[in-house]
């Protein structure tokens, strides 16, 4: 069974960092890219970046570049979000997620309908 445990997610002023722990099981971590996607409130699912963990490739969406840095540990079959600079803006629930088998590039990724496993989320505030 596929398990994808997030952690990391609480309050934080702005201009403040958090990271973001992702936690995967029941699969070979190796043959699959994962991401974080993150739904603010009363919005809708927006992808936040990617990770090829095995060639080290990273795609970021544009709102997040330069802030935020997606990396994987492959002996702990763990994928990890480094935030800073955090702006209200990005408060929301981030969830990481498995890309579907074979999906890759920027197309494939930024799009959430191609992720097929999820974990339960993890809130991010932030506010003063």
């Amino acid at each position: 069974e596929v398990q994808l445990v997030e952690s990391g997610g609480g309050l934080v002023q702005p201009g403040g960092s958090l990271r973001l722990s992702c936690a995967a099981s029941g699969f070979s971590f190796d043959d699959y890219l994962m991401g974080w996607v993150r739904q603010a409130p009363g919005k809708g699912l927006e992808w936040v970046s990617s990770i090829n963990g095995y060639i080290n490739k990273r795609w970021y969406a544009d709102s997040v570049k330069g802030r935020f840095t997606i990396s994987t540990d492959n002996a702990k079959n763990t994928v990890y979000l480094q935030m800073n600079g955090l702006k209200s803006e990005d408060t929301a629930v981030y969830y990481c997620a498995r890309a579907r088998y074979g999906c890759s590039g920027y197309v494939c990724l930024s799009n959430t309908e191609e992720y097929d496993s999820w974990g339960q989320g993890t809130q991010v505030t932030v506010s003063s």
